[in-house]
């Protein structure tokens, strides 16, 4: 999976959104990474709420997803 960056609302804040995400197609997830933190989004209403967890929580999210 590979990632394109798309504008944010801080200063340095760079959202990722998937390649698999389509801009006409089904809605996926952004990330914005920090050192400490990983904030996500959905794609379709990026001005909706946002999570926000730690780096390490994430890692563990997605090295699980990434095996199932």
């Amino acid at each position: 999976m590979m990632s394109s960056p798309s504008a944010g609302h801080g200063l340095d804040e760079k959202w990722f959104k998937s390649s698999y995400s389509t801009d006409d197609g089904p809605a996926c997830v952004e990330v914005a990474v920090t050192p400490d933190t990983v904030r996500i989004r959905d794609s379709k209403r990026t001005e909706g709420p946002h999570l926000t967890v730690g780096a390490a929580p994430w890692s563990t999210f997605v090295s699980y997803a990434a095996h199932h």
